[in-house]
């Protein structure tokens, strides 16, 4: 299943280009990810709170499109992938005529006590499983 989530390009993320900067590209995709773990119940204060983190381990990102200011962007994520420590995102930034932005492959490892550590089942929500 595909999660969305929705946002105005603001001047302070363009560049001397006048379009946005690449390095924005990936707090998009952070934005979009936390919106994504609300959508689907994911209770991220409460396996904090328990002592697990949830790193993001390797980010591939393709840039297709430029994104100017006040441009309405859609950001898609999808889970693809669901192992017992980690799993990988799919997300992709486009405009609202379609056009895309920027796609990435987001994987994240689950950490406890500064080494890898399997998610407690309660924290296991639908919405991770691809």
């Amino acid at each position: 299943m595909t999660y969305t989530t929705n946002l105005t390009v603001r001047s302070y993320e363009c560049d001397s280009y006048s379009h946005v900067n690449n390095a924005v590209y990936l707090n998009y995709l952070e934005t979009a990810r936390m919106d994504y773990l609300h959508q689907i119940g994911f209770n991220y204060k409460g396996i904090v709170e328990a002592g697990y983190y949830l790193y993001i381990t390797h980010i591939d990102i393709f840039y297709k499109n430029s994104a100017f200011l006040d441009d309405n962007l859609i950001i898609e994520t999808t889970p693809v992938k669901l192992g017992a420590v980690s799993g990988t995102f799919h997300q992709t930034i486009k405009k609202e005529d379609g056009h895309i932005c920027a796609e990435a492959d987001v994987t994240w490892a689950s950490v406890k006590n500064n080494a890898p550590a399997r998610l407690p089942k309660e924290f296991i929500v639908d919405g991770l499983r691809p």
